[in-house]
Parts: structure tokens; C-alpha cells; sequence
């Protein structure tokens, strides 16, 4: 199922993908990004990789590399960025999010 809006996966997040992949010998990893219940701020973003996709998952393609969002984690997650960083803080996933009201200090949860 494709989706719109559309969630975006940056260049860095697929690249980071890719040399994942790459590590664990497997070119049909995709990364899942999903919404769960928690966090200081409500929500919180949870990101695995899949082999396959569900029935119910939107599919946004950066090139090669798929990003995975279930029906519900969805409506949480329109119109949002997946980027990858490395900073001070270390190197993670994170999800630049339109439709959250605030978010917490560290970036992982949110509320809407």
C-alpha cells in the first residue's frame, strides 16, 4: 500500500541502511519506523528492521532502501522526515514530526 502524504526517508537514513544491510548480509532489510504508547511525552517512536511487509504497511522508498509504517503508527506519522544523525549524543534514527505538539528533550517521544 503507498500512502499519501508521504513519509520522507533521508539520504543519510538509507545510506545507514545500507551499510547495515551490508553488516548483517541480508539486501532485504527494511527499516520500520512505528508509534507506541509511552515515553515522557506520550508517544514514543520505535524503529526495527522487517524482512517483509505486512499487510497493512505503507511503503515510502528512498532509492533502493524501504521504510516501513504500519496503519496505525500512520496516522501519527503523516507528512514526517526519517533522518539519521550522528552527533555528541551519539548516532541514531530520529523522525522529524509536523504533527507533534511537543516533544521531549532527547527527540523519542512525543504528544499530539
Amino acid at each position: 500500500m503507498n500512502a499519501s502524504p508521504n513519509i520522507t526517508l533521508t539520504d543519510s537514513a538509507a545510506n545507514k541502511v545500507r551499510k547495515l544491510r551490508v553488516e548483517e548480509g541480508d539486501d532485504s532489510l527494511m527499516l520500520r519506523v512505528y508509534v507506541t504508547g509511552g515515553g515522557c511525552s506520550g508517544f514514543s517512536y520505535g524503529f526495527n528492521f522487517a524482512e517483509d511487509m505486512s499487510e497493512d504497511d505503507a511503503s515510502f522508498a528512498n532509492d533502493d532502501v524501504n521504510l516501513l509504517v504500519d496503519a496505525m503508527s500512520y496516522q501519527y506519522l503523516q507528512g514526517s522526515t526519517v533522518d539519521y544523525i550522528e552527533g555528541l549524543e551519539g548516532s541514531r534514527f530520529i523522525v522529524e514530526n509536523p504533527n507533534a505538539t511537543t516533544t521531549c528533550g532527547c527527540g523519542s517521544s512525543f504528544s499530539i
